[in-house]
């Protein structure tokens, strides 16, 4: 029976991952900050007996360093750093909080590689030894035409670059590790305009997911398969 650890899970897209998830009988590992007060991935939880759900704040390495701890026998198939921040909401060029640029990286950038240290062992020990990161066309160099969301497009430009590094420096351990778009889906971050909801976003990822070759590590992939240029 395979295992996933996801991070972010008790929201949009991380929620969906665990909802799919659970219900194909993976064993599901969802993390996130205030298990308190998630609702929707309590009920998820409470029906099936697959899913676990564990505290985890990214933004606080230490804490990815202390979960893998807890963790530490337990072997890992796939991850999905789903987990992610948009802080553009309020100001612009003129107007940039530098703070919130830092936490920006600190979530989006800096947590999803501290994520793949930490749970290396426990990928090695796994049979499917993946690890994927929800990123956007937002960091694409090439897609940029309109300027703007300086801290979140930077954020996932940067972690587009330290997913490809990590495909390469892990290649000789046989684990994988590839970026997803996930498209303009309809959840808190995404908006009620977007394109897609969050089933056909997951859905999408998960066949990618399924299908992901050793040449294919590194690569920067939408949910319906495409390559995504730079």
């Amino acid at each position: 029976m395979p295992t996933v650890l996801i991070t972010g899970a008790n929201r949009g897209l991380g929620l969906e991952f665990t909802r799919q998830y659970a219900a194909d009988g993976w064993q599901v590992l969802a993390c996130c900050r205030q298990p308190e007060s998630a609702d929707a991935l309590d009920a998820i939880a409470r029906s099936s007996n697959k899913v676990r759900v564990l505290a985890l704040d990214v933004a606080d390495l230490d804490a990815i360093d202390t979960l893998a701890k807890t963790l530490r026998d337990t072997a890992i198939d796939l991850i999905i750093n789903n987990a992610g921040i948009y802080p553009d909401h309020h100001g612009g060029l003129g107007a940039i909080d530098y703070d919130a640029w830092m936490l920006a990286f600190r979530v989006n950038t800096m947590a999803p590689l501290k994520v793949a240290e930490a749970f290396t062992p426990h990928l090695e020990r796994g049979a499917g030894k993946l690890i994927a990161t929800v990123s956007s066309k937002m960091g694409s160099l090439d897609d940029n035409t309109s300027g703007g969301c300086y801290l979140y497009r930077s954020s996932k430009t940067a972690v587009n670059m330290v997913m490809k590094s990590l495909s390469l420096d892990l290649a000789a351990r046989g684990i994988r590790a590839v970026i997803l778009h996930p498209g303009w889906v309809q959840t808190d971050m995404g908006g009620a305009n977007a394109l897609i909801n969050a089933e056909q976003s997951v859905s999408g990822m998960r066949r990618v997911l399924a299908r992901v070759t050793e040449a294919q590590s590194g690569h920067f992939i939408s949910y319906d398969g495409k390559e995504i240029p730079w």
